[in-house]
């Protein structure tokens, strides 16, 4: 469990972890993106399925924090040591509400999929990689962005 779930404060994190994990899935929504697109049932069936691991690893990163996400294990064992100490530390709470963003929009995708919307997984797989785009290249997370202006309505109240 994450110390923003169980109400503790939680330690910072490096903000160029939640920015490399965004490159990873924004170079995997472009896969998917144009597997869906395809009319062969195998690529279609591919796009799905990655779809459905994009949505596990949300998952992981929404309800376990952005610490426990796999490309966090990545981002410490193969880039960090490469960089050095990051100039400050981020909050973990908005990339991990981000992760949250990011399994809805997946989720969405999946059932729409399900339901027999032709380009289900085509418009799950373009707005992750609109997101995501943010992220990695301009260091905009929109899902942080949407937490904060929860935050600042009243909606989020964390401490």
């Amino acid at each position: 469990m994450s110390s923003a779930a169980n109400g503790t404060t939680p330690a910072g994190i490096d903000p160029r972890g939640p920015r490399f994990g965004a490159t990873i899935t924004n170079v995997l929504s472009v896969i998917i993106f144009f597997l869906a697109l395809d009319t062969d049932r195998i690529n279609q069936s591919a796009a799905y399925l990655l779809l459905v691991l994009a949505a596990v690893l949300f998952a992981v990163g929404a309800f376990f924090g952005p610490s426990a996400h796999p490309y966090s294990w990545l981002y410490k064992k193969l880039v960090k040591p490469r960089l050095g100490a990051p100039k400050e530390l981020e909050d973990p709470r908005p990339p991990q509400f981000a992760q949250a963003v990011g399994l809805f929009v997946a989720a969405v995708g999946i059932v729409l999929q399900a339901v027999g919307v032709q380009y289900g997984v085509a418009i799950a797989a373009a707005a992750l990689f609109a997101a995501t785009t943010l992220q990695a290249y301009f260091a905009y997370c929109l899902g942080c962005q949407i937490y904060l202006a929860l935050k600042r309505a009243g909606i989020i109240r964390a401490s």
